[in-house]
């Protein structure tokens, strides 16, 4: 996590959402169970080193304005 990107307040959102849809979508159900994968180490690491890279993804998908985020009803 040493690359530095800027993101508006939107932005910021839509990557927390990217990221919090992708969790769900890989079957993490609990917002707890996140939380104790991000929680950060003494060195100021992720306690689950594979949230790193999709953290990355998630910022660059929002940077990029690849996030979709709409609200559909089907």
């Amino acid at each position: 996590m040493t690359t530095q990107a800027q993101l508006t307040q939107d932005q910021a959102y839509l990557a927390m959402y990217a990221f919090l849809d992708k969790q769900f979508s890989l079957g993490c159900e609990e917002l707890g169970g996140i939380l104790g994968s991000m929680s950060l180490l003494a060195d100021g690491s992720p306690a689950d080193q594979a949230l790193v890279q999709e953290w990355q993804d998630a910022v660059a998908a929002a940077l990029s304005g690849n996030v979709e985020a709409q609200l559909r009803f089907r």
